[in-house]
């Protein structure tokens, strides 16, 4: 879908979508289609992008949280899922008029400029289970082999004994994965 087909598809919020892209534009930020809506870059990066809905319309900062935002016009509605997006909602044309939109996509791109980012965590937390826990904390050479394992095999290894309803297919599990890891050798690793 173009960007123009985009906006003239809009049965709904087309004349106040129309009044933010404008707004956006007059930033300088590039526009594009992404994830079937318009999105607004700076050197190829997210910066902002239109959404509408049937309730209300507005947008999306890809690193809102770094704004600031002393009025309280953004929501975090992905709480536990991403920490950087923020979202402003609107439901008039007059709440765009009175709003801040320009100042505050300028501090956005003012951000990116200074390399000013939120990254995504992706490292996961490894869990491991008492009887993992326990076999580690009473075998030093395991312990010291399992420090030197990635942080990806440790998590297989520890999703893999926890995966176990019963503490006797545990502890059944750990002895079988014990010469592994004493090898230094990943769960999957016969499959790489």
């Amino acid at each position: 879908m173009s960007i123009s087909g985009y906006f003239q598809n809009l049965s709904q919020w087309k004349a106040e979508c129309l009044l933010l892209r404008e707004i956006v534009l007059s930033t300088g930020l590039e526009e594009s289609i992404k994830w079937g809506g318009p999105c607004y870059t700076y050197e190829g990066q997210n910066v902002v992008s239109i959404e509408s809905f049937k309730s209300y319309f507005g947008l999306w900062f890809f690193q809102g949280a770094l704004l600031e935002d002393k009025p309280g016009y953004f929501i975090q509605s992905e709480v536990n899922k991403n920490k950087a997006i923020r979202q402003w909602r609107f439901n008039t044309m007059d709440e765009v008029l009175n709003a801040p939109v320009r100042e505050y996509i300028l501090e956005s791109v003012e951000n990116f400029k200074n390399g000013k980012k939120i990254k995504p965590n992706t490292q996961k937390e490894i869990i491991l289970p008492d009887v993992l826990q326990d076999t580690l904390t009473n075998d030093a050479r395991l312990l010291s082999q399992w420090e030197s394992l990635s942080r990806s095999c440790q998590r297989e290894y520890a999703e893999y004994i926890g995966q176990a309803k019963k503490t006797e297919t545990q502890l059944n599990r750990i002895q079988k994965i014990i010469p592994m890891i004493l090898d230094k050798k990943g769960l999957n690793d016969k499959y790489k």
